[in-house]
C-alpha cells in the first residue's frame, strides 16, 4: 500500500506530531508513505532527512497553482491513497484530483482533528464531497461530522496515539531548575498554544483560587501564541507573577512534563488532545474540562477528574484535592499510564489507519 500524506501547516502542534507518527509508523510496518509539506514549516524540517518528501506550499484553500503542482506529483507517484491531514490539505487534494487524477483514481482520505462545524459555503461543501473516507480522532468529532451531513458510512474513528514507551524512557526533566522555581514547590503543568480555544484565562483564574489553599504551588503553561500579552496582563492583575509562568515553546517539553505533579486542561473545545495522552504516558493525573473527545481520554475519578468548561472554581477544587493527596496522584498516574498503553499507542493508531486503507482498497 502506498499512501501520500498532505499537511499544509507551518507551525508545530499536535496535528503535525500525529502526521509524523503516521508516516513513520506506516513505513515501519512495510508500507510506502510519502509526505507533502510546506518547505518553510516545522513538519518539513523535522522530516527533512527522510525519503519521499515533497516540498509544496499553499496560499490558502483556493490555490489553483498549488493544486496543479500537486496533480503533477500525483500523476508521477501514483499513490493508492491520498491522505489529507488538515482542511487546506483537503482542498488542495480535492482540487488536484479534479484537475488531473491518475487512473485508477487514488482514494481520498481526510483526517478530522477538530470538533468545529464544517463551513457551509459552496467550496467547502464541494471539497468534502470529494472525500471517500473521514478519519475522526474521537466519537465527538465523528458525531460532529455526521451532524454536518457527512454520511456515517464515510466516517471511521481512529483515536490518536503517542509513543508511550519512548515517553516512559525519557529522562526526568528539572522544571524547577529551568524556571528557577523553589525546589520543593508542587507544579501544575499544561501544554498548549496560547489561543482562545485553550481558555488559559480560566486556568489562571483557578490558579488564584488554588494559591489560597496551597500557597507554594506553581502553575507552568508550556506553549506560545497570540494571547501571550493578554495572559501576562491577567497574571499581573491577579498578582500571580510568583505563581503562574508562561514558559513558551520548549523542545524538551516531554522531559519537563515528567517534573509536574499533575496536568491541567481548561479547553473549551478539543477533538481529543494529544497533550493529555503525553501526560498519561508520563504517569501524571489530569484535571480536564469535559469537552469534545476529552471524556474518551480521561476516565473520571480513575485517571483524573473531569470538570465543566468555563468553571474556575470547579477546576481549582479538583486541582487542590490532588495537590493535597499524593497517594491519589500516584494511583491516578499509574492508571493513566496503563490506559495509555492499552488504548492510545502510536502502534495501535498506525495499525488502525492501515486497516482503513485496506478496507477502502478492497471495497473499490
Amino acid at each position: 500500500m502506498f499512501s501520500l500524506h498532505i499537511d499544509t501547516a507551518q507551525t508545530w502542534r499536535g496535528g503535525q506530531s500525529q502526521v509524523r507518527y503516521t508516516v513513520l509508523g506506516l513505513r515501519a510496518i512495510g508500507h510506502r508513505a510519502a509526505l507533502v509539506a510546506d518547505p518553510a514549516g516545522a513538519l518539513f524540517q523535522r522530516m527533512s532527512e527522510g525519503l519521499d518528501l515533497v516540498p509544496l506550499s499553499t496560499r490558502g484553500e483556493i490555490d489553483l497553482a498549488a493544486a496543479w503542482r500537486l496533480s503533477r506529483v500525483l500523476k508521477q507517484l501514483r499513490p493508492d491513497v491520498v491522505h489529507a491531514h488538515d482542511p487546506s490539505g483537503v482542498a488542495m487534494a480535492a482540487t488536484a484530483l479534479s484537475i488531473a487524477a491518475p487512473r485508477p483514481r487514488p482514494t481520498l482520505v481526510a483526517s478530522r482533528r477538530i470538533e468545529f462545524a464544517i463551513a457551509r459555503n459552496s467550496f467547502s461543501t464541494w471539497k468534502y464531497s470529494q472525500v471517500d473516507c473521514f478519519l475522526a480522532i474521537s466519537r465527538a468529532v465523528r458525531d460532529r461530522l455526521v451532524s454536518d451531513r457527512i454520511p456515517s458510512s464515510k466516517v471511521e474513528i481512529v483515536h490518536e496515539g503517542v509513543d508511550v514507551e519512548r515517553i516512559v524512557a525519557l529522562p526526568h526533566g528539572n522544571l524547577h531548575a529551568a524556571l528557577f522555581l523553589p525546589t520543593h514547590s508542587p507544579i501544575v503543568g499544561t501544554i498548549g498554544a496560547l489561543v482562545a480555544q485553550k481558555d488559559h484565562d480560566t486556568l489562571i483564574e483557578a490558579a488564584a483560587l488554588v494559591v489560597k489553599q496551597v500557597s507554594d504551588v506553581r502553575f507552568v503553561i508550556l506553549g506560545e501564541g497570540e494571547l501571550r500579552p493578554q495572559l501576562e496582563k491577567q497574571i499581573k492583575h491577579l498578582h500571580l507573577e510568583r505563581h503562574v509562568f508562561l514558559a513558551g515553546f520548549r523542545a524538551d517539553v516531554l522531559e519537563l512534563l515528567k517534573d509536574v505533579d499533575l496536568f491541567a486542561l481548561s479547553s473549551t473545545h478539543e477533538g481529543m488532545c494529544t497533550s493529555l495522552l503525553d501526560a498519561m504516558a508520563a504517569e501524571k493525573p489530569a484535571v480536564a474540562t469535559a469537552v469534545g473527545g476529552v471524556p474518551e481520554v480521561v476516565e473520571d475519578t480513575e485517571t483524573g477528574f473531569l470538570v465543566p468548561p468555563h468553571d474556575p472554581a470547579a477546576l481549582a477544587a479538583r486541582i487542590g484535592q490532588l495537590l493535597k493527596d499524593q497517594t491519589l496522584r500516584r494511583r491516578m498516574g499509574r492508571a493513566g499510564l496503563d490506559r495509555a498503553r492499552k488504548l492510545f499507542t502510536v502502534e495501535r493508531m498506525v495499525q488502525e489507519t492501515a486497516s482503513v486503507y485496506g478496507r477502502l482498497a478492497s471495497s473499490r
